[in-house]
């Protein structure tokens, strides 16, 4: 007897799976206390090869938010931190209290809460000027140093004309700060250079003149003689057309180095808006410093 056919529906091909896209690095905001104050910064990546960036004058660590993710996207990990008087860290409004050497301080002091032996430490303008004095306190503890924009001698008069009005208006016209910080705290979150922004706006007149006190008048950066001495490698970005950050000033840091790299960015806001090429001078300077 002939057996039955039994008809079996053909299911259809699986659909083929879609690229994965790719992870988004781990992000974690933390904070610790040193000298009795609270410092906040944030982790992007994991992972041994370590960069530290620190922040102009009274901006936050948000301003370098979008390199932190390309170099973490790279296989690094990134921190960034807020100088004591920025952004979610402690304001204290001692003037004594703030200082190149005490910001180097700091952040000597984040690496040792995370376990960081050595780093590559970086920094935009008073980052960069801190960077600089990590070299001078520890040089043992830094691979290399990514500096942006540094404020040296030519920069000493435009920037006393530039923050001396600030310094002003927040001693004798603390109304005035506090309304601009009122107004910035008002405007919505989720724009990295608005929140970038805001975040500048928003201060608080006794900790602002105090930070600004302490900064102008204190040590700007180490001395040439210092600056000499520091034999860490170095990648030294500088741009024209901007009086606090003068071209002569990065130009002659790359030459005082003994072991320095230059990069002339188009402009003062490039690693911002146009950070492509920048980006990518700076991972591969760090991928250089953790090679062997």
């Amino acid at each position: 007897m002939a057996e039955q056919a039994t008809a079996v529906e053909r299911q259809p091909d699986p659909a083929p799976l879609a690229p994965a896209k790719p992870s988004r690095p781990i992000e974690l905001a933390g904070s610790f206390t040193h000298d009795g104050h609270r410092l906040a910064y944030t982790e992007y990546g994991s992972g041994e090869r370590v960069v530290v960036l620190t922040h102009g004058i009274m901006f936050t660590r948000r301003m370098h938010a979008p390199l932190a993710r390309k170099l973490a996207r790279a296989g690094f990990r990134v921190v960034t931190l807020d100088l004591l008087g920025h952004g979610d860290s402690d304001r204290p409004t001692d003037s004594w209290l703030y200082s190149m050497p005490a910001f180097a301080e700091q952040t000597l002091a984040l690496m040792d809460h995370l376990g960081v032996d050595r780093a590559v430490v970086g920094g935009t303008s008073l980052g960069a000027n801190v960077s600089l004095e990590v070299a001078v306190l520890a040089p043992e503890r830094v691979r290399g140093l990514v500096v942006e924009m540094p404020v040296l001698d030519n920069a000493i008069v435009a920037g006393l004309l530039t923050f001396t009005p600030l310094l002003f208006a927040a001693r004798f016209v603390p109304v005035a700060v506090q309304g601009v910080g009122m107004l910035a705290r008002r405007v919505p979150h989720g724009s990295q250079w608005v929140d970038v922004v805001t975040d500048t706006l928003d201060q608080r007149p006794a900790s602002m003149a105090a930070l600004l006190h302490g900064v102008l008048f204190g040590r700007i950066a180490p001395p040439r003689s210092a600056r000499k001495l520091i034999t860490t490698p170095a990648l030294v970005l500088g741009h024209q057309r901007d009086p606090i950050h003068p071209f002569g000033d990065a130009d002659t840091l790359a030459a005082d180095l003994p072991d320095a790299e230059f990069v002339q960015a188009r402009s003062p806001v490039e690693l911002r808006f146009d950070p492509k090429r920048l980006t990518e001078e700076i991972a591969g300077f760090v991928e250089r410093r953790y090679a062997g």
